[in-house]
């Protein structure tokens, strides 16, 4: 037996589990003072007794920290939700010393860090400012397999997880507020996902990748605040080097943002074509992004520096000064603009709604799509629903395939962005049938797939948020809009056409 702290712990014992308290029933006990030294303690015995794997943190405590935490190779550091790591006040700690990081510079391998709460102590360390470096929650470099889930992170001075030179990085299952940088920002990184997250921003962006390759941002609840502190971007895809070509962002909910909802942007030297394309934004919901006062680079997407970025099936609703933009910003401290041609944005599918003027410049803003960058840039616009845009829908650009008409949501107030259908659409667990149907339904590009539509799909997705998924309205009749022939001759129209024969036969004895 070998005795920690106050509990002795065998060995031989089947657990893995180290346990931290402030109770005195811990196998390392902690005082509320510099806990980080019984919390390294218990690190140090996991990594000399390879047969134990994780650090759990008791709670209801409060870890009071003066340094690091640091973890070796193959450990989990867990603990209760009650339980919180709380960074001391006046830390005065130096430029990108993090709370919690690795033991040594060599990188590490297969670390998981999960269920408990970081307290980054924001206002009793306002000396420091944020977004320099300081006091960066979570920090790894030259590692594999990390994971962060079901945290709740908050009130800090810089990055929430801050990951460089590494591969397999998941980020889930988080609640993060208020930071002072990214939530997550990975820089020379592989195969990074983040999913089921629920962040409001501070100073920069949700989440950040920096000449990062295959990357999935999905399922996440994106937000921010209207204030000169609340951040950039929702999501940030920065390229200066390296490849960048398997980008994927769907399902998220991206809303009152600061910044844009998705600032995608390459700069810097030359670079090849397959380096930085084939970015795929699809299934989002945009709506109040940009509502900065200071900036000119706000909207749904603002992008620059990318080839055939596809953007399809999402739904844009009072985003500012446009709902896609290409642009860079020129007021930026460092060049921006991409030294090549060629950019080229498909979009497709989509509904833009309620585009408003931008705060700051607002002249020539206010559109559904600008292209402010023509001698590089262009767009492909396909079968998108364009509608009541405060300037009207395109700035260099076109389209002989959209549609103008009003979209027929089932609540937008309530950002309930289903299509409304007499045929059927979802109303939260249950299917609902409506008096009218959405002009999107069935209306999408022809060749995009369908066949993830439920019931009758009319051979042809929706344009919108539910196209091509599970969730899609169901194809219905469309009085007031467009009769389909295979609907005017369906049972469900026989009154509609006996009405009609009679108004015919009407008309012809008053004629003649």
């Amino acid at each position: 037996m070998i005795a920690l702290g106050t509990t002795a712990l065998s060995t031989t014992s089947p657990s893995i589990t180290v346990y931290v308290s402030a109770d005195g029933r811990g196998n390392f006990n902690c005082d509320g003072s510099n806990d980080q030294i019984e919390i390294n303690k218990a690190f140090t015995y996991v990594a000399e007794n390879p047969q134990f794997t994780t650090v759990y943190l008791k709670g209801p405590n409060t870890y009071i920290i003066s340094d690091s935490i640091l973890l070796g190779n193959n450990t989990i550091l867990a603990g209760d939700s009650t339980a919180v790591i709380k960074l001391e006040d006046k830390a005065g700690w130096s430029r990108n010393k993090p709370l919690i990081t690795q033991m040594n510079s060599f990188g590490n391998q297969n670390i998981t860090i999960k269920g408990f709460e970081i307290n980054g102590n924001h206002d009793k360390n306002k000396e420091k400012k944020r977004g320099e470096g300081y006091y960066n929650q979570i920090c790894f470099s030259n590692s594999s397999n990390i994971q962060v889930h079901s945290m709740y992170m908050h009130d800090g001075h810089g990055d929430g997880l801050k990951i460089e030179r590494s591969s397999n990085i998941q980020f889930y299952d988080n609640q993060v507020y208020k930071l002072g940088h990214d939530d997550l920002f990975a820089t020379d990184c592989l195969n990074v996902e983040a999913w089921n997250n629920t962040i409001t921003c501070r100073t920069n962006s949700g989440f950040r990748v920096w000449n990062s390759n295959h990357v999935k941002f999905h399922d996440n609840v994106i937000d921010s605040f209207y204030h000169w502190s609340a951040g950039g971007s929702g999501i940030q895809i920065e390229k200066t080097t390296g490849v960048m070509n398997d980008i994927e962002v769907y399902n998220n909910t991206i809303h009152n943002t600061y910044g844009p909802g998705i600032w995608l942007l390459g700069y810097g030297n030359s670079y090849p074509r397959e380096e930085a394309e084939n970015v795929h934004i699809h299934h989002n919901i945009f709506y109040s992004t940009g509502t900065n006062p200071n900036i000119d680079w706000v909207g749904g997407i603002v992008t620059s520096g990318f080839y055939n970025t596809l953007v399809e099936n999402n739904v844009f609703d009072d985003t500012y000064h446009a709902a896609i933009v290409h642009m860079y910003p020129t007021d930026a401290s460092t060049d921006l603009s991409p030294k090549d041609t060629g950019y080229t944005t498909i979009i497709r599918n989509n509904i833009i709604v309620n585009t408003l003027q931008r705060k700051k410049g607002p002249d020539g803003t206010g559109y559904a799509v600008i292209n402010s960058l023509p001698e590089t840039h262009s767009f492909v616009l396909e079968n998108n629903c364009l509608y009541n845009n405060s300037a009207g829908n395109y700035n260099n650009a076109s389209s002989t395939s959209n549609i103008c008409v009003d979209p027929h949501f089932a609540n937008e107030k309530n950002h309930d962005y289903h299509l409304k259908s007499t045929g059927g659409r979802l109303n939260g667990k249950t299917w609902v049938k409506d008096t009218v149907s959405s002009p999107c339904i069935d209306a999408a590009y022809p060749d995009s797939d369908y066949s993830k539509e439920p019931g009758n799909s009319g051979n042809r997705t929706n344009i919108g948020r539910y196209g091509n998924t599970e969730w899609a309205s169901i194809s219905g009749n469309r009085l007031g809009y467009v009769v389909w022939w295979n609907q005017l001759f369906s049972p469900e129209w026989k009154t509609f056409r006996l009405l009609l024969k009679m108004f015919f036969l009407f008309c012809f004895n008053v004629l003649y």
